[in-house]
């Protein structure tokens, strides 16, 4: 009987343990992680779970559901350290655990500031602990520090707004968001900061941090000097790989795949932000680090695996949301595009607006702010591989209706 071993107790592996059995697998299923937790929700450790007031569980599900109505061996707090892919086993320490599919979920984890040192009060953000630490922080009153004005430092600091606290932060780029949005997008969607009262320094990177055990300033490469009670980076991932170096899987920033989620070694596959795969929809090779992907690679990583002669390619258009302040943000595709367009709203004078993206003569990717009931409907456009004058047309039309329906 097939034994299916999961490594990463993340979103993507317990997707892959349920859709397995979904999927009728009635072999032994082990479920690794690093963690001492059950899989749980990441998006709202940076977002919500920072709020005033008793925060909400954020675990997908009980341990007894997994062990009981799953029927799912657990392995928690204790991370792979190695894979042997002749014997196919997987090292645990000095335990190995063998398998016959494997399905790699170990995720990414924060890059920290290498100034952090010892001192307390210097955090990042990516782990359940760590959104109780900076939580704990944020409790006291601090003033507040972010290193990174992507997705992740940006919620930070708007949690800790909401809370009236005095934040800063600080991005080494002169615009931020230019790799997640493109240039233009980029500067718009920062433009929120001021608008919410937060300090935003572009342009200048961290030179070294102060303090005598506890973080006290944050002093930039320019010699500006940050009082600081409270330094969050949220400066990027790196993919869990290490253990699998030596291993015979080819690594590329993150685990090397083929359409079907198949690493280069037999009944190895990988999901989530660790898989680097080939997106048949873009053919393009991508890393996403994306609930919505993280979910739906684990399900197909896992069916394929225990199938590997009916496999199945993973083709999407990539996903992501961020709430900022009292504003979402929405973004579906690539933004590696030859045109960014403003087709509705205006950035400097309000809080909802749409932009699409162009390469060639296709539609690649759309950016909304406050703009729900917009995003996935050039999603799916996107997937159909709309061209760029018919997605045009079709914002036109949106922005005429949306004005009649304001206008009655």
């Amino acid at each position: 009987m097939t034994r299916l071993v999961v490594v990463g107790a993340s979103l993507a592996g317990l997707r892959a343990v349920e859709a397995a059995r979904k999927a009728g697998h009635e072999g032994p299923i082990t479920l690794v992680g690093d963690e001492a937790h059950v899989p749980y929700d990441r998006p709202p450790l940076s977002k919500a779970y920072l709020d005033e007031g008793e925060p909400e569980s954020t675990t997908f599900r009980e341990e007894s559901h997994l062990t009981g109505e799953l029927g799912v061996e657990l392995v928690l707090g204790r991370g792979a350290t190695g894979l042997d892919t002749e014997a196919r086993e997987v090292l645990v320490g000095d335990d190995r655990v063998p398998y016959d599919a494997l399905v790699v979920a170990t995720g990414a984890r924060a890059r920290t500031l290498p100034q952090g040192g010892d001192l307390a009060g210097v955090h990042a953000l990516r782990t359940l602990d760590d959104a109780v630490a900076v939580r704990r922080e944020l409790d006291r009153g601090v003033k507040v520090v972010v290193v990174g004005a992507g997705f992740i430092g940006s919620e930070v600091a708007s949690g800790a707004r909401k809370r009236g606290l005095d934040v800063t932060v600080v991005e080494a780029l002169e615009t931020p968001l230019v790799r997640a949005c493109g240039e233009a997008p980029g500067h718009w969607i920062a433009g929120l900061h001021e608008k919410h009262g937060t300090r935003l320094l572009c342009g200048n990177g961290v030179a070294a941090l102060h303090g005598s055990g506890r973080v006290e300033a944050v002093e930039l490469a320019d010699g500006t000097v940050l009082p600081a009670d409270l330094v969050v980076a949220g400066i990027g991932a790196i993919p869990n790989t290490e253990w699998l170096e030596g291993s015979g899987v080819e690594l590329d920033n993150g685990v090397v795949c083929d359409a079907t989620l198949a690493s280069s070694a037999p009944g190895v596959y990988a999901a989530g932000d660790v898989a680097s795969w080939i997106n048949p929809v873009f053919d393009r090779r991508q890393r996403l680090e994306h609930w919505t992907s993280a979910a739906e690679q684990g399900a197909t990583a896992a069916r394929n695996a225990l199938d590997p002669t009916n496999p199945t390619a993973y083709r999407t258009v990539p996903y992501f949301w961020s709430d900022w302040y009292d504003v979402r943000i929405q973004f579906v595709g690539t933004p590696q595009a030859d045109e960014v367009v403003l087709v509705d709203g205006d950035p400097e004078a309000g809080e909802r607006w749409v932009a699409l993206y162009r390469a060639g003569d296709r539609l690649v990717g759309a950016l909304t702010v406050n703009g729900q009931t917009e995003v996935m409907k050039y999603r799916g456009k996107i997937l159909k591989g709309a061209a760029w004058d018919d997605a045009l047309a079709f914002a036109e039309q949106r922005q005429q209706a949306r004005s009649v329906t304001t206008a009655g």
